[in-house]
């Protein structure tokens, strides 16, 4: 742009000597184009000032924009990496909270338990899940691995002739009783609780005195439970 405007005031400027001398050159309408030059470039070299003005802020707005998305991009690389942590410990807490048992009394054969004088505890062997192994099929002990709501159900089997019972007890208090006694027909009971245990208590199932119970490969008399949810 400059050279052009160098090039225009050249050939204002190209006038001979005998031009000069000419009295046919009208000075005034010379000056008047020296002036109208001068006002031109003086409007371009505002132009070009306004443009690198303007040029300066459009970098200055990048640099701001480059920061923003920096920032932007810096805290969504911190969230993601958050929420992939709690997920991580989200299914730790889930695997730790993932408490289920159900058996039936005989693991082979079938036949009666009972009756006996006094409450004896069964021992469930024959185990369909035991998810946190919380469950003994040795003992037929529950034993609380977190303090919780844990849900409980017995269900008893018998002939008709002596009564069919038994109880789930926590710890050593008896909670619920599933009993059935009729003479004739077989002998059906079932009986549920929900229960709040802290770590370390114990629920079991204990034989009604005097009452005897069946089980086959069929599974008739089962013993299950499983927490509801945690507790602080």
């Amino acid at each position: 742009m400059l050279i052009f405007i160098a090039v225009l005031m050249l050939n204002v400027w190209a006038i001979s000597a005998d031009e000069v001398l000419s009295s046919s050159i009208n000075i005034l309408e010379e000056l008047g184009k020296i002036k109208t030059i001068e006002t031109i470039m003086k409007s371009l070299e505002t132009e070009m000032e306004r443009l690198r003005t303007e040029n300066k802020e459009q970098k200055e707005n990048i640099r701001a924009l480059e920061t923003q998305l920096r920032d932007e991009m810096k805290k969504k690389d911190e969230e993601i990496s958050n929420l992939i942590l709690s997920q991580v410990e989200l299914r730790k807490e889930n695997r730790d909270r993932e408490i289920a048992f159900s058996a039936a009394l005989m693991d082979s054969g079938r036949g009666f338990i009972g009756p006996f004088t006094t409450e004896v505890t069964l021992t469930y062997k024959n185990v369909f899940t035991n998810i946190g192994n919380a469950y003994n099929p040795i003992t037929g002990v529950f034993t609380a691995p977190l303090k919780g709501a844990y849900m409980f159900r017995v269900d008893v089997f018998g002939r008709s002739g002596i009564a069919a019972g038994a109880s789930i007890y926590k710890n050593s208090e008896r909670m619920v009783l599933a009993y059935d006694n009729q003479p004739q027909n077989d002998l059906n009971s079932s009986n549920g609780v929900v229960l709040i245990l802290e770590v370390g208590d114990v629920v079991y199932v204990k034989l009604w005195p005097f009452a005897k119970i069946f089980d086959s490969e069929d599974n008739h008399s089962t013993f299950s439970g499983f927490l509801l949810f945690p507790l602080r």
